[in-house]
């Protein structure tokens, strides 16, 4: 079984190890070995003989420590400078292990002690998050059609309108004002889904009179397609549009 040892408030070696380099603003890559060694020792020195035996990880430390200490005192020679490992080397690691998980198990213990003075808000959204739906993709709708299509098709029900026309009748009479808007054509055409799942371009352009209504038609359409509300469809290169309701 493993033995929690607390020495002054130090949980095991490694932690009071950390102490005395905090304590003495040293370099952790860098430790000055015998300084700390003596220190550790002197901590070591004023426990009571009565812990002893539960002092075996402390007593290791040590030992590692003087270890290190008697190498470090060795002479180096210059071809061997290059090739001996720095006998710090593995301490130095675990003590950065043991202080990574120092900093994680305190910052857990500070969350669990502030937990039950935490509120959390139950989910909530404001009505226009709700009711947002995301725009149409343009690219999918608009696949299958080009708008330099669509453009040819209206320009030539424009021209069989104005073959239409007599133009000698057509100076006389009274010139009435026809207003037009965009959103009405656009409550027209949704209207007209109601009794049909799709109608031809080119006949929903032949019902209309003017050159006037004919464009507001026209913008209409396009923004339907844009909505995503329509699809507009031609099968061959000089087939006619089929305007489909979504």
């Amino acid at each position: 079984m493993v033995l929690s040892v607390k020495l002054d408030n130090f949980e095991g070696p490694l932690d009071l190890l950390l102490h005395l380099i905090d304590k003495n603003k040293l370099n952790i890559y860098d430790i000055p070995i015998v300084v700390v060694t003596r220190q550790y020792l002197d901590h070591i020195r004023r426990m009571e003989i009565g812990q002893m035996e539960v002092m075996s990880e402390f007593i290791e430390m040590a030992a590692i420590l003087i270890n290190i200490k008697s190498k470090m005192l060795l002479p180096k020679y210059e071809e061997e400078e290059e090739e001996v490992e720095d006998p710090r080397a593995v301490l130095v690691q675990r003590l950065l292990e043991y202080r990574k998980y120092k900093m994680i198990s305190m910052d857990l213990k500070e969350r669990h002690n502030h937990a039950d003075k935490m509120l959390f808000k139950e989910a909530s959204l404001p009505e226009e998050v709700k009711n947002y739906t995301q725009a149409p993709d343009t690219a999918a709708l608009l696949e299958t059609i080009e708008f330099g299509k669509l453009y040819q098709v209206f320009q030539s029900v424009l021209k069989r309108n104005e073959d239409k026309v007599d133009v000698v009748r057509s100076r006389f009479g009274d010139i009435k004002k026809e207003e037009f808007t965009v959103q009405d054509k656009i409550e027209q055409l949704l209207n007209l889904r109601e009794n049909y799942s799709s109608l031809s371009f080119a006949d929903l352009l032949d019902n209309l009179s003017t050159k006037v209504e004919m464009i507001v038609t026209f913008l209409a359409v396009l923004e339907l397609m844009k909505m995503g509300s329509i699809r507009v469809i031609q099968t061959d290169v000089f087939d006619d549009l089929i305007i489909r309701f979504q």
